[in-house]
């Protein structure tokens, strides 16, 4: 089965932004030249593009085929360390994630934390010093087939960092999760000026989207119009 390629030359790609919080990523997808649809079940008035209040599973089913390409970021708590230490548990949605993804026939990538690595094929690892984001913040991402990632070279952790919670000193890199402070040096540093501390401890910097929308790019193009993708 296949899903027709609705790519019309001459305009902007749509991207879905499944489970999309406060809009790290779509900030990032927006500067590499895409139309950003919001997905989440929780209400985001933060969020600074067209947004949908929805089951993000459910509405990738229903309706990713109708977009260009997918970025999903499963939540990530049931795979996170701190989680696992206060005993608290939470849903895996990775694999039914996956699933959703795979039925649209359009290209994607699922980003989550180290903990999630086991369950992801082949994620490409991501950190702030590769972009000049002055923040240990690593994230992975697991593509679709034909989306090609290549990770820049990653720069050694030499800049000190902040413990978590902590003010950070001059010439640190701040760590920004939890109940930590600075949220508008967190702002700055990340380039997310919009979100409140709730958002940004768990956001992905919009420099990671940027450079994934490019490949998305690149392999939009390369697609013949009207060109069918396997569903």
């Amino acid at each position: 089965m296949t899903q027709p390629v609705s790519i019309r030359r001459g305009r902007r790609p749509r991207l879905l932004d499944a489970f999309c919080c406060q809009g790290g990523a779509a900030a990032g997808y927006e500067r590499a030249g895409f139309d950003v649809t919001g997905v989440d079940i929780a209400p985001q008035p933060r969020y600074p593009y067209a947004f949908i209040q929805a089951e993000a599973v459910a509405f990738i089913r229903e309706h990713g085929w109708e977009f260009d390409a997918i970025h999903a970021s499963p939540p990530c708590q049931h795979d996170s360390e701190c989680q696992r230490i206060q005993n608290r548990a939470h849903p895996d949605l990775i694999g039914p994630t996956r699933e959703a993804l795979e039925s649209t026939g359009r290209p994607w990538v699922m980003e989550n934390v180290k903990g999630a690595v086991p369950k992801l094929r082949s994620p490409v690892m991501l950190c702030g010093p590769m972009f000049g984001v002055e923040t240990y913040r690593h994230r992975y991402f697991e593509p679709s087939p034909g989306l090609v990632l290549t990770a820049p070279d990653h720069p050694a952790h030499l800049v000190p960092q902040a413990k978590m919670g902590r003010p950070v000193p001059e010439g640190w890199y701040g760590q920004y999760v939890g109940n930590f402070s600075g949220v508008e040096q967190a702002r700055r540093v990340m380039g997310v000026p919009w979100m409140n501390r709730d958002g940004i401890r768990e956001c992905i910097p919009p420099a990671y989207t940027r450079f994934i929308g490019r490949a998305f790019g690149l392999l939009l193009r390369e697609l013949p119009a009207g060109a069918g993708v396997a569903a």
